[in-house]
């Protein structure tokens, strides 16, 4: 009876089961120094069909996992405002292209040495391009870098993957059908440029009702529900905004689920409550991400770890290898600094869930080997276990190069024209300025108020593009890495009033004080804060005026309830 009731709730089953092994086997992986993420690849392989033993079903599995896609991809739009991608579309368009290009060209090379077909070998290397968004998202969530230049760039980057991906997916039965007889040629040529129209006439669709519609409903939508004061249901309206817009727009736009919950967080950020729902739904986007990784260790079959360890190899150092050298020179290229080239690189040394969907669907239209699909998804498992590993070498093998190779520290502080302010820079800009580091959405704030009250101002900010946008508007700014000293010499630190530091990326503040109290003693130093313990620190070690976010609300929602009772009282 037990049994019968156990098979009947399958749902139920595998939600328990998955989580209760993700636990198990995640804790101890922790315990062992190794990332959870392991534990929870090797909580799916144990329960998928591919062991003895339970079996959880694979198709619920990965429907949950979609789930938790959509409330993480909903969660970063949170943070994120469409100008924040427009600052780097030029260098994530770019990058993601190219990329993708060449990791697509390697795996088509080696697949064609082992005898596969040109489609196979086409679909084998594209599947090999894409990054999973649920391991990137985490590694910079992680690192506290998902604000940061890097973080906007890989999101950017990842957004671009994933609709050149939807894209490949919505053309694949359209590409097998190119394979039929000739005669039937000329007209499916006609149907595939139907088809490119189609998709694109669909996503620019879905972009413009998300941000001319959506922009206007979704955040009065969110006022309307907070007005009622239930929390039950505020979060109710977060989640079904999130999951109900990322389903729409895969109806109704064949717009991956991801996609249409990054642009839904996107424009529900215009909203005075989003803040409130990045919290809420904190908890389920953990969860369900949790999830994700056990579906991916469910689809796995360990025995071709054993059976072809030379070819997994092969599709491991593709994945990691190429991926990263490929994003690496793309960033450099562009003359980005060699410590955001690495940070960015990792985070693509990987492939995940659209990796899978494109190879299942390759296997179901006859294009790719059911060997092939297998090969992948080694590759997957394998890539996701070991990124954490990679994020972990970032820093020792950056250090490295810098101390034995002097192109390498030539490459770390890049100079380019945005890097020193104009010559014909006025000299206000230049004595008694201030030196806002950082043009974010605390920045924006900051220099909108110092033109208001007339105060001069040089802005230091890694983003490149962000700056030469500066400039066409008459802002005195440069480019770079302001923990760097040379980017605070061409500031100007040496004779400016001030230094605030406005960025979100405070990992390099104690290097940015020091080198503008070398340069200028007497300057006074304003710092932003993320956390009251980040707060504390920096404020025993005299670093300067500490402004920390919930702190700095309390103060002034006080002052304006001390100001009303004192206006009262007089």
């Amino acid at each position: 009876m037990v049994k019968a009731l156990t098979h009947s709730l399958p749902l139920i089953t595998t939600i328990a089961v998955g989580f209760v092994m993700a636990l198990i086997l995640g804790l101890l992986a922790e315990r062992s120094k190794v990332p959870a993420i392991v534990g929870y690849l090797v909580a799916g392989i144990i329960i998928g069909p591919a062991t003895p033993g339970f079996v959880a079903d694979p198709h619920i599995a990965s429907q949950l996992s979609e789930i938790g896609i959509m409330l993480l991809m909903f969660g970063v739009g949170l943070h994120f405002s469409p100008s924040d991608l427009m600052a780097v579309k030029r260098i994530a368009m770019t990058g993601a292209f190219i990329q993708m290009a060449a990791t697509t060209a390697v795996g088509f090379l080696v697949s064609s040495l082992w005898g596969w077909s040109a489609a196979s070998g086409l679909i084998f290397g594209l599947c090999l391009a894409c990054a999973s968004t649920v391991v990137m998202l985490k590694s910079l969530e992680a690192r506290d870098e998902l604000d940061s230049l890097s973080g906007r760039i890989a999101v950017g980057w990842l957004v671009v993957q994933d609709l050149v991906t939807v894209f490949a997916l919505v053309m694949l039965p359209a590409f097998a059908e190119m394979l039929a007889p000739a005669s039937a040629q000329p007209l499916l040529a006609i149907s595939v440029w139907k088809e490119v129209g189609k998709t694109l006439l669909q996503v620019s669709a879905f972009v413009a009702v998300m941000l001319i519609v959506g922009k206007r409903v979704l955040p009065y939508l969110l006022w309307q529900v907070a007005q009622t004061g239930s929390r039950e249901l505020f979060t109710l309206a977060v989640i079904t905004t999130a999951i109900g817009i990322a389903y729409g727009a895969s109806e109704l736009f064949n717009v991956s689920f991801a996609i249409g919950a990054f642009f839904a967080g996107t424009v529900m950020r215009e909203s005075e409550f989003s803040h409130r729902a990045a919290e809420q739904t904190l908890p389920l986007r953990d969860a369900f991400s949790v999830l994700f990784f056990v579906s991916i260790g469910m689809l796995v079959e360990p025995a071709i770890l054993y059976e072809q360890p030379l070819r997994v190899m092969i599709v491991f150092m593709i994945v990691v290898l190429i991926n990263f050298l490929a994003a690496v020179a793309v960033i450099l290229l562009s003359r980005y600094p060699l410590r955001l080239a690495f940070s960015i690189g990792v985070s693509l040394a990987q492939i995940g869930e659209f990796s899978i969907i494109l190879s299942g669907l390759g296997v179901t239209l006859g294009l790719l080997k059911k060997d092939g699909m297998t090969l992948i998804l080694s590759g997957v498992l394998l890539s996701i276990a070991f990124n954490s590993f990679l994020f972990k070498l970032i820093e020792p093998s950056l250090g490295w190069l810098l101390h034995r190779f002097s192109f390498a520290r030539k490459l770390n502080a890049r100079l380019d024209q945005t890097a020193t302010l104009p010559v014909n820079t006025t000299e206000k800009y230049l004595e008694g300025q201030v030196v806002l580091v950082g043009y974010g959405r605390v920045g924006r704030r900051i220099a909108q108020a110092l033109d208001e009250q007339g105060i001069p101002y040089v802005i230091a900010e890694q983003n490149r593009e962000l700056v030469e946008v500066l400039r066409t508007k008459g802002i005195a700014a440069v480019s770079g890495n302001a923990g760097e000293p040379a980017v605070l010499i061409q500031a100007h630190i040496a004779e400016a009033a001030m230094l605030v530091i406005a960025t979100p990326d405070t990992i390099q503040v104690r290097q940015m004080v020091d080198t503008a109290r070398t340069l200028n003693p007497g300057i006074e130093v304003v710092i932003r804060t993320h956390t009251e313990q980040e707060s504390q620190l920096l404020s025993q070690d005299g670093m300067g005026t500490i402004f920390f976010g919930e702190e700095e609300l309390a103060k002034g929602m006080t002052r304006h309830i001390f100001q009303r009772f004192t206006s009262k009282t007089d």
